[in-house]
């Protein structure tokens, strides 16, 4: 793009195409992601996701052999990418790139709908930001996936009419309640607007795209049902898609003090965007936006938690009506913003600029700019010929799929899952519980290796018997084989 082009982009002085907007998006996506694309992993969930990922490759159905608390998109996801690029995380670093590309994109597509294509813009590249940065969001989690899908969903739903459309946004849909179960309440509620739309302004919605926008949804849950249902595993999927994640709610619910703050906040926001109408109940367009973060925000409340990553699921319509009363009070106030703007965004990705300095002194010092212990740990072990074929990753769990290993039961699938009591039942554990899980692992399985996080306790300090018994066994039957960067990796004594 030409430089006087993009000022004019930058000012609001010209009309986009769809093309170059997608271009200039998919930069800043790729700028601000591509120093990441050489960790070992980012959040210990996209570890999980990869390994059972590979599991399907390999011929499993989710939760036969591999299991964790997802859909089984979310899985499949992983898998198609391992399946056609093999162990490439920069083929799943790089399609991390396109999810938050596609929901950035129709973000602006929604927004133009409301405001002009310079405040769409920047409401785009915000949200790419807000998807790719702060904590561990640089990675690929199950909630960039399910945007990449819902966000398209919801501008099929507002822009588009006819049984067709409604059909594929319905699909789309489908696919983003089959990657998080939570995105069945806003589903629902703008399934509860159509029918208000047929019901009582049918020029809006006809009865066919009604039933067509169902269809789409129950399409794509029966057939991640198919699988299960050709193999006689049909209770595999209910009690690993439906009841384990309904238990999870229940047990693992946060205070309310945890969820005020990110309920208050966007309260106040739509508050004011509803006062200077920005938020207008007869505008289909903001109606259907605020639907959606209602019915996100009930699904984190009904699940009692809110994690950081989770506030992906509502970043890309909420910011689309702040930049739009940001836009608002610079025009009020005569502001020139837009200098402040491009000065912001510069600066926003601070974490990206480490990680720039970061994978050239890893090149520099070891020869590679693939960096930290998933591909430190496998390389000591293959050098110094120690035994991995029974291993057991207490952290770093990304190093089963390094070394070609799996973990020793599907309860360490994810090494939290081991304390998460509630699930057992549900994937028909031996063992009632998690001490009898660390029980079992340790003392009948009696990995040759051990992996743990140096410093740091092996599982959350809440859990407190199952640290008290893990590290005392560890300090009794293992010594330190060596330290690795921030791993350490341990040995079974002899005779023990």
């Amino acid at each position: 793009m030409k430089p006087s082009v993009l000022k004019n982009v930058l000012y609001g002085n010209s009309q986009l195409k769809n093309r170059t907007v997608f271009l200039i998006l998919t930069g800043i996506t790729f700028l601000i992601r591509f120093p990441f694309f050489f960790r070992d992993y980012i959040d210990r969930d996209e570890s999980t996701f990869i390994l059972l990922g590979q599991s399907l490759v390999d011929g499993y159905l989710p939760y036969t052999q591999l299991w964790d608390l997802k859909p089984p998109l979310t899985f499949a996801f992983f898998a198609s990418i391992i399946y056609f690029f093999g162990k490439s995380f920069i083929a799943i670093r790089l399609f991390g790139v396109f999810l938050v590309t596609i929901t950035a994109f129709y973000s602006y597509k929604i927004s133009i709908r409301m405001t002009s294509s310079h405040v769409s813009l920047w409401a785009a590249s915000f949200c790419v930001i807000l998807l790719s940065l702060f904590g561990s969001l640089q990675g690929v989690m199950s909630e960039h996936i399910c945007m990449a899908f819902f966000i398209p969903a919801l501008y099929l739903v507002i822009s588009k009419k006819g049984p067709a459309w409604f059909f594929l946004s319905g699909i789309l849909i489908g696919i983003s309640i089959m990657v998080k179960l939570n995105m069945a309440y806003p589903a629902l509620l703008i399934g509860l607007y159509l029918c208000y739309g047929y019901f009582l302004r049918k020029k809006k919605v006809s009865i066919g795209g009604v039933i067509s926008f169902g269809m789409g949804a129950t399409t794509v849950v029966l057939l991640t049902i198919l699988p299960y249902y050709l193999n006689g595993q049909v209770s595999v999927w209910w009690k690993s898609v439906i009841l384990a994640p309904l238990e999870y709610a229940e047990a693992r619910r946060s205070s309310i003090f945890k969820l005020a703050p990110p309920f208050l906040l966007i309260g106040i926001l739509l508050y004011n965007c509803w006062k200077r109408r920005i938020l207008s109940f007869k505008d289909r367009t903001s109606l259907l936006l605020f639907i959606a973060v209602c019915g996100v925000l009930f699904s984190f409340f009904k699940g009692g938690r809110i994690n950081g990553h989770y506030l992906i699921q509502v970043y890309p319509m909420v910011i689309i009506f702040l930049s739009i009363l940001i836009d608002q009070l610079v025009h009020q106030h005569n502001l020139s913003i837009p200098k402040l703007y491009l000065f912001v965004l510069l600066l926003l990705p601070i974490e990206s600029y480490l990680e720039y300095v970061n994978i050239i002194q890893n090149k520099i010092e070891r020869g590679t700019f693939f960096n930290g212990e998933g591909f430190s740990v496998p390389k000591y072990l293959k050098e110094n010929n120690l035994d991995s074929n029974q291993i057991l990753f207490l952290g770093y769990h990304i190093g089963y799929w390094n070394i070609g290993e799996l973990p020793p039961t599907m309860a360490s699938t994810h090494p939290s899952n081991i304390c998460r009591d509630e699930l057992y039942p549900f994937f028909d554990n031996p063992r009632p519980n998690s001490l009898a899980e660390l029980h079992y692992i340790m003392e009948e399985v009696k990995p040759h290796t051990v992996v743990v996080r140096k410093g740091r306790s092996v599982f959350d300090k809440d859990e407190i018997e199952e640290n008290e018994y893990i590290n005392a066994y560890l300090a009794k039957h293992y010594k330190i084989e060596a330290t690795v960067e921030k791993a350490e990796i341990l040995q079974r004594l002899e005779g023990l």
